[in-house]
C-alpha cells in the first residue's frame, strides 16, 4: 500500500505517522525529542525516527514510503527546506529536508512550519473542509495563525504570514518577547489566561483550564479574567478578518478545549465589533493533536500530486505555486542570525 511518512516535531516531543493517500493515519508513534542533549541530538533523533518508520512501513505494507513531510516549530524556510531557528530545540539553519531525503533513500521531503501545517490539515480535512478561505488560530502557549486559500496555506514573502499573536491589541500594554507591547498573545493565549487567573485567585499553579472551570461555576473573578481575554481575542480576530475576509475562522489549541465557555462569548464579542465586514463561521478545530501529523502527510502527498486537495483549482500544495525562496532582512539585534547549528540561549517568541 502506498504511504508517506509524517512527522510533527514539538518542543518536547515528536509525533509521527504513516499516512495513506486519503489522509488517514495508518500507524502512529511518539517519542521525546531529547532536546536536553543538544540540537545535534534532536536532529539525529528525528532522522532515526523517520528511518524506523520507513522500515516499519516497508515491512507492514510491502513497500517503503514514497515521500515524507515534517512540521517543525520556530522560523522555517519551507522553500529551501531549512529549519532556520527554534530556541526551544536549540537549532539554527538545519537543512532538514536534505538530511531526511538522504536518510530515507532520496525520497521527496516537504518541510513546513508546525502551525501552518496543522492549519493545512484543519482546512482540507478538518473544521474548514470545503471552505475556500479560512483562518486557523491555535490558542496555546502563544497565539499563531494559518491563512488558508484554496486548499493551500500562505507562508508570506518572508515566512511570517499569520502571526496574529503579535498584532497589538492593547497599545503600550504588557511587554512581549517580540519587542512590542500589548501583543494579542500576552492577553488571550492559554498561558496568559492561566497567569492572570493564578494572580486573581492567589493559586500560583492555577492554569487556563482551572479558570474555565471557575467561569462555568460562576466565579466573578474568573468571569472578569475570562472576559478580558475574550475581548482582546475578539479585537485581534476582527483585525484579521477585516484584512483577510475568511469564510471560516477555526479556533484551536488548549484554550479552545473550554468549548462553549469560550465560543459563546467569543462569537458575541466578534459580532458586536463587526460593522461592514462579513461575519465568518467561528468553529472549534476538529483534529486535535493529530493536526500536525495529518498536515505533514498532506504536504508529502502534495509533492507527488496526490492525496486530498482543497476546494480551489490551484490547490497544488501547502504553499501553492513556488517562487523565489524567502529572503530575510532583520535589523541588528532584532532576531536570529543565520549561523551553523548551535545551542541557542536567546529567549524564543513562542507561537
Amino acid at each position: 500500500m502506498r504511504h508517506v511518512i509524517a512527522l510533527d516535531v514539538g518542543g518536547t516531543g515528536m509525533k509521527a505517522a504513516l499516512a495513506g493517500p486519503d489522509g488517514e493515519l495508518l500507524h502512529q508513534a511518539r517519542r521525546a525529542t531529547g532536546r536536553e542533549r543538544g540540537p545535534e541530538a534532536v536532529v539525529a533523533g528525528i532522522l532515526d525516527f523517520a528511518a524506523e518508520l520507513r522500515a516499519y512501513g516497508a515491512d507492514r505494507f510491502g513497500e517503503p514510503a514514497v515521500a515524507a513531510g515534517v512540521a517543525v516549530p520556530g522560523i522555517v524556510d519551507d522553500e529551501q527546506g531549512v529549519a532556520v531557528y527554534a530556541a526551544n530545540l536549540g537549532w539554527r539553519d538545519v537543512p532538514l529536508r536534505a538530511l531526511l531525503g538522504d536518510r530515507l533513500g532520496s525520497v521527496p521531503v516537504a518541510l513546513g512550519h508546525d502551525v501552518r501545517t496543522g492549519g493545512l490539515a484543519e482546512g482540507r480535512i478538518g473544521a474548514g473542509r470545503g471552505a475556500d478561505r479560512f483562518l486557523f488560530v491555535p490558542l496555546g502557549t502563544g497565539i499563531a495563525g494559518a491563512i488558508g486559500i484554496d486548499g493551500r496555506v500562505e507562508s508570506g514573502a518572508h515566512g511570517f504570514a499569520g502571526e496574529i499573536g503579535h498584532v497589538v491589541v492593547r497599545p503600550g500594554g504588557i511587554p512581549c518577547p517580540c519587542g512590542q507591547r500589548g501583543c494579542l498573545e500576552r492577553y488571550a493565549s492559554a498561558s496568559a489566561v492561566g497567569q492572570a487567573w493564578a494572580e486573581a485567585c492567589g493559586a500560583p499553579d492555577a492554569d487556563a483550564a482551572d479558570c474555565a472551570k471557575a467561569v462555568a461555576s460562576g466565579d466573578p473573578r474568573a468571569l472578569a479574567v475570562w472576559q478580558d481575554a475574550v475581548d482582546a481575542l475578539a479585537d485581534g480576530l476582527v483585525t484579521a478578518l477585516t484584512l483577510l475576509d475568511p469564510r471560516v475562522l477555526i479556533i484551536g489549541g488548549g484554550l479552545a478545549e473550554a468549548g462553549e465557555t469560550l465560543f459563546t462569548p467569543l462569537r458575541d464579542a466578534v459580532r458586536r465589533r463587526v460593522t461592514f465586514q462579513e461575519l465568518p463561521d467561528i468553529v472549534p478545530a476538529a483534529l486535535g493533536d493529530t493536526a500536525g501529523c495529518l498536515g505533514a502527510g498532506l504536504m508529502a502527498w502534495d509533492l507527488l500530486g496526490a492525496g486530498p486537495q482543497g476546494p480551489g483549482p490551484d490547490a497544488v500544495g501547502p504553499l501553492g505555486p513556488q517562487g523565489p525562496g524567502p529572503q530575510r532582512t532583520e535589523p541588528d539585534g532584532a532576531g536570529p542570525h543565520r549561523t551553523a547549528p548551535t545551542t541557542v540561549t536567546d529567549p524564543e517568541v513562542t507561537t
